[in-house]
Formats: C-alpha cells, sequence, structure tokens
C-alpha cells in the first residue's frame, strides 16, 4: 500500500470531508469509497433516479499534432475510423508483443490534430511512456492528469440535473460537447467537456473541467440535483453497478496477462486495420480460439464472492479465481466475474469457494442486468 503522505488528492477532497466520506486508496489517489448514505442508497439512487460521482483520478493525456489522429488509430486497438470528431470511442492499449492489455480507455476525437485519452489512474504513466517512445516527428503527447477534474452525474434524471446549471444534454451516447458555463466565472465562462458516457450502464454524462472550477461545477449540481434525488457516490457504488453491467476493471479483469479475445473485448478491436499494437498474437489467438473467456457467475443461494475466491467445476477441479465479486442491490444475490476455460460448458453450475463453504453459481453472460445507457 502507498505512504498515505504521497497519494493524490482530487481538488473535491474537501467536499468529501464535509460530506462524512469514508476514504480509499484506488490508483495512487485517495477517492471517496462511500458516503454515510451507503453503498446501497447510492447505487439505488443510479438506477432510480441520479448520481454524482468525483472520478477526477482518472488520467488525461492530449495527442496533437500533425497526424495525432493517424497515430492513435495505428496504436490502439479500437479503428478510430469508424467515427467523427466529436465522437468517444471506448479503446485498449495492448502490448505489442502479447496483445495484453496495458489498460482500457475512452478516446475523444476532437480532430485529427487533437485526440484526447481517458486511461485508468494507475496506468496513465505508462500509457503515456508507451505513444510518447514511438510518436513520430510532430506529434506530442502531454499529460494532464492534474490539470482537470471529471465528474460523472449517472442515472434517468441526469439530463434535468445537468440542464438546471445550464450544461447541454440529448447528445448521443458516446458523443461530446463542449459547453460553457458562465455561473463558474472566466469571461465567457468556463470550457467543459460534457461526453454522453458513464461507467454505470445508466443513462449519463461525464464532465471534464478544469481543475480550479471543480469546486463551484459540484455545488452547482448538488444544488440543482436536490429536487431529484441526486447522492454523491462513491467507488463502492461504481463497482457494484459496473460489475452489474459485466464491466471489466483493469488490474482485476483485465491485465498484461489478459487478452481483448479472453475479456471478451473483440468488439473494441479493429481486426480490419492493418496495424495496431498486438495485432499479431491477437489475430493469432482469435483465429485458434482463447483458452478461456470472462464470464458471469450469479449465485443459486445467498453466497456472496469476492475477488480472489477459488472456482471450481466439482470439489476435486478447480477452475479459477473470481476477479471481480460483489452482492448485487438490484439483483439481491451475489454476483461476479471469473476467467473460465472454454471447455466448461457456458450454462455449468460452478462452486466458489467462500470461507470454507463451497457455494453453487450459475454461469452466465453479462451484463447481469438489463442496460439503459443508450435510451434516448
Amino acid at each position: 500500500m502507498s505512504d498515505p503522505g504521497t497519494l493524490l488528492q482530487s481538488p473535491l477532497h474537501e467536499r468529501h470531508v464535509e460530506l462524512g466520506a469514508k476514504f480509499a486508496e484506488f490508483g495512487g489517489w485517495t477517492m471517496p469509497l462511500e458516503y454515510p448514505s451507503g453503498v446501497v442508497k447510492e447505487h439505488t439512487a443510479v438506477r432510480e433516479a441520479v448520481g454524482i460521482f468525483d472520478v477526477s483520478h482518472l488520467g488525461k493525456a492530449m495527442v496533437s499534432g500533425p497526424g495525432a489522429a493517424a497515430y492513435v488509430n495505428a496504436t490502439l486497438s479500437n479503428d478510430l475510423r469508424k467515427i467523427q470528431p466529436g465522437k468517444a470511442q471506448y479503446t485498449l492499449c495492448c502490448d505489442d508483443a502479447t496483445g495484453g492489455i496495458v489498460d482500457d480507455l475512452i478516446v475523444y476525437y476532437h480532430d485529427d490534430e487533437r485526440v484526447l485519452l481517458v486511461p485508468n489512474a494507475a496506468n496513465t504513466a505508462e500509457v503515456v511512456r508507451r505513444l510518447a517512445a514511438t510518436a513520430p516527428d510532430g506529434v506530442e503527447i502531454v499529460d494532464h492528469h492534474r490539470d482537470y477534474a471529471v465528474l460523472a452525474v449517472q442515472g434517468p434524471r441526469s439530463d434535468e440535473v445537468l440542464a438546471a446549471v445550464g450544461l447541454p444534454t440529448g447528445h448521443d451516447y458516446m458523443s461530446f460537447v463542449e459547453a460553457t458555463v458562465p455561473s463558474l466565472g472566466g469571461g465567457d465562462g468556463t470550457g467543459v467537456v460534457v461526453c454522453r458516457t458513464g461507467y454505470t450502464g445508466e443513462r449519463g454524462y461525464e464532465l471534464i473541467a478544469p481543475d480550479d472550477v471543480a469546486v463551484p461545477l459540484w455545488d452547482a449540481l448538488m444544488e440543482a440535483g436536490r429536487e431529484h434525488g441526486l447522492l454523491p457516490c462513491g467507488l463502492g457504488a461504481r463497482d457494484t453497478l459496473r460489475t452489474e453491467m459485466g464491466y471489466p476493471l483493469h488490474g482485476q479483469d483485465i491485465t498484461l496477462d489478459v487478452t481483448p479475445n479472453q475479456a471478451r473485448l473483440g468488439w473494441a478491436v479493429g481486426w480490419k486495420k492493418d496495424a495496431f499494437w498486438g495485432r499479431d498474437a491477437l489475430v493469432a489467438e482469435k483465429e485458434a480460439g482463447p483458452e478461456r473467456r470472462l464470464r458471469g457467475l450469479v449465485a443459486v443461494a445467498r453466497g456472496i464472492p469476492r475477488p480472489g475466491m477459488s472456482v471450481s467445476l466439482t470439489q476435486d477441479v478447480p477452475l479459477c479465481d473470481i476477479t471481480s465479486g460483489t452482492f448485487s442491490p438490484t439483483l439481491k444475490k451475489g454476483i461476479g466475474l471469473a476467467l473460465v476455460p472454454t471447455v466448461v460448458a457456458p450454462d455449468a453450475e460452478v462452486g466458489v469457494d467462500i470461507r470454507g463453504r463451497r457455494e453453487i453459481f450459475q454461469l452466465v453472460d453479462p451484463p447481469f442486468v438489463d442496460p439503459s445507457v443508450r435510451e434516448s
């Protein structure tokens, strides 16, 4: 564990302290884990009304210069040519030799000379290092990790909350708008990037704003959200929400030892592209078929799986370990993810060793709940 004195803090840290948040280390940052309302209420607010998350620990790196978009497309997995400027895209940074996942990230395609990357906190430096190491002349990669805050407003009432503070809503899923909010100061207003993305499975938005306006933006959203049932939400609820959707978490479900084929992320690979990091290894694995695949597990009884718990086909045939596991507030039962050998039947029942007791789980394909993230 990192020395508490070396952990980074969000520009909203004092707001979280005032709200009584419980903190945890995550990716080298100290971030709110939950508030006094508790994980279940925060989770339910997002599913039924609206929640706000401080996710300023996420990385921000700008790739700029002539050919910036072409360079990103020649290195990261997804095909940037499938989208237009003003759109965002989920993609992967893979190891060129093995195809293992260095990180999963969101790309904001501003134009051919300006592409913003939003990697995971702990992996930002490595993604920037790899891109900078092979960047052609004229293409610059700048780490803006601590220059911008990121807020996620998620849930069916998210549009109403954003509209109340003067931010645009209603644009297409995975599209973004650069807006100004005069009430935040700065002459004509402070620029805020508003993107229809999120990590919860619900309709929602992620806002990227300069650090120095994070507090007034948070305050305005909190005030506007009162009448809509808004709750501040921590990493605990973020984890239960994303697990219900089967969204992988880097460092648990996906790592350098896990490929997109194994993680069910082949849809985020531009297989028709001539080049991207890891292409040869991934094409070969795809053709041969991966030996394991990320699967969902749903408790038949009352067991709640946790990362690291052993999964077995029978009492004497271990298969793998749980990579993510939690109690689903929506389903009211335990759910999990695991990299299960592909020889196991897709609907098999397996056992999970929960503190020495073998609990039965059903293998399923995520998501565990119906997504509404693309609803118009």
